[in-house]
């Protein structure tokens, strides 16, 4: 099934102890409408503070039989969801199907709210960035967008002290947009690092106004060196949007 969160309140999507988690209400929920602890296993984990439009999950039962049909099953589950987590799009899927395995791959939208004056509607939805960001400002946002895309080692666009062996990561396409007072940053690859979509607005930004060069993104790129690139963007911004797989 796919699900939405507003992760403001959460911290983060993985389970933990004595915390908020979105797996942990998750896991409340679907007890709660099977009568049976259920093995709930999501596409991705995100940070406190990130969002999902789209991700995706399954949710596997101990008999391996269904008592609830499946185009049913959202509505049962959103009287013991809290309001700020929703699941639809329910289907079955064979046994042999992984949610976060088979993913081909992921995209998510980083909001920014470019604007002198706060819009109190997207507390917490967007970063509120109130230096302007002009035509030009966007021009290099794109520009240097553009050396990201392809296959490419990027360990210096990830939190420093990830502990992942293979930092490759084929990223298919980056795309800058403005609506109104708001940029949107759309992100999709094979793969994520841990923070790499968050490093990447940080260092468009950066680039926007002037602290680096469209040109500079090769080189950080080669230099495999976190601290080449820019800021990491604050959470709040980022949301997964969409998982894609073969079917």
């Amino acid at each position: 099934m796919r699900l939405r969160y507003v992760g403001t309140d959460f911290n983060g999507s993985q389970i933990q102890p004595n915390v908020r988690t979105v797996q942990g209400v998750l896991n409340e929920a679907f007890a709660a409408v099977f009568g049976v602890t259920c093995r709930v296993t999501s596409c991705s984990r995100t940070d406190s503070g990130v969002h999902a439009r789209a991700a995706t999950l399954t949710v596997e039962l101990p008999s391996g039989e269904i008592p609830i049909p499946p185009e049913k099953l959202a509505l049962a589950v959103q009287g013991h969801l809290p309001p700020d987590v929703s699941v639809f799009d329910v289907e079955v899927r064979p046994d042999s199907f992984h949610v976060r395995h088979d993913v081909t791959e992921k995209e998510y939208v980083y909001l920014i709210a470019n604007t002198p004056l706060r819009d109190p509607f997207l507390c917490h939805r967007a970063w509120f960035y109130p230096k302007k960001i002009g035509d030009e400002g966007l021009a290099r946002m794109q520009e240097a967008g553009g050396y990201l895309v392809g296959e490419h080692d990027f360990s210096a666009f990830q939190a420093q002290g990830s502990p992942v062996a293979n930092t490759v990561r084929h990223l298919t396409r980056l795309t800058v947009t403005r609506d109104g007072d708001t940029l949107l940053v759309t992100v999709a690859a094979d793969g994520f690092l841990y923070n790499m979509v968050r490093i990447i607005v940080g260092t468009l930004v950066e680039v926007a106004v002037g602290r680096m060069e469209p040109s500079d993104v090769p080189a950080i790129l080669a230099s495999k060196d976190r601290t080449r690139a820019g800021m990491t963007a604050p959470p709040e911004g980022l949301y997964l949007n969409r998982v894609f797989y073969e079917k």
